[in-house]
C-alpha cells in the first residue's frame, strides 16, 4: 500500500461507520486507487431474493471515496451513476475496485468495477471536488 494513502485511510476508516456497519472491509489503496470487499448478507436481499442496489452502490461509493481521497485533499461526490449487470446473491463476496481516469483541476473522475470472482456486477462511475483542507495533518 501507498504510505500516505494507507495513513488516510486509515484515519478515514475510523470514521467511517456506514462501511463498517455494512461489512465492508478495505483490501487495498493506493493513489488514486482502492479495492474494498463485502460479502452481501441476508439483510441485504430484496423481494426478488438478490442483492439490493443500494448496498452494491455503498459499496462501489465507499471505493470511490477511498481513492479519491487518497492524496490526503479532503474530496467529495460532485455526481455519480451506476449500471447494473448482473445480480448479486446472499453470501455472495462483491470486490469494488476503484482506479482514477482523469483530473482537471479541483475535479476528477473515477471508474469503479463491482465484481463477484470473474463476474461484473455493476460499473460505476463517479465525479469528483475536491474542497479545502486536508484528512490527515501535512507532514513538514
Amino acid at each position: 500500500m501507498d504510505d500516505l494513502a494507507a495513513r488516510v485511510a486509515a484515519a478515514m476508516w475510523a470514521e467511517d461507520t456506514a462501511s463498517a456497519g455494512l461489512g465492508m472491509k478495505l483490501v487495498e489503496v493506493g493513489e488514486g486507487t482502492a479495492r474494498l470487499e463485502m460479502t452481501v448478507r441476508e439483510d441485504m436481499v430484496n423481494g426478488h431474493g438478490i442483492a439490493h442496489g443500494g448496498f452494491v452502490f455503498s459499496l462501489a461509493d465507499s471505493a470511490f471515496a477511498f481513492a479519491c481521497n487518497s492524496r490526503n485533499r479532503v474530496t467529495v461526490a460532485q455526481a455519480c451513476d451506476i449500471v447494473f449487470v448482473a445480480p448479486a446473491h446472499r453470501g455472495d463476496v462483491l470486490v469494488a475496485e476503484a482506479r482514477e481516469r482523469t483530473t482537471f483541476g479541483r475535479n476528477a473522475i473515477y471508474d469503479i468495477t463491482v465484481t463477484r470472482g470473474d463476474d461484473v456486477i455493476a460499473e460505476f462511475r463517479g465525479r469528483s471536488r475536491q474542497l479545502s483542507g486536508t484528512i490527515i495533518p501535512e507532514e513538514e
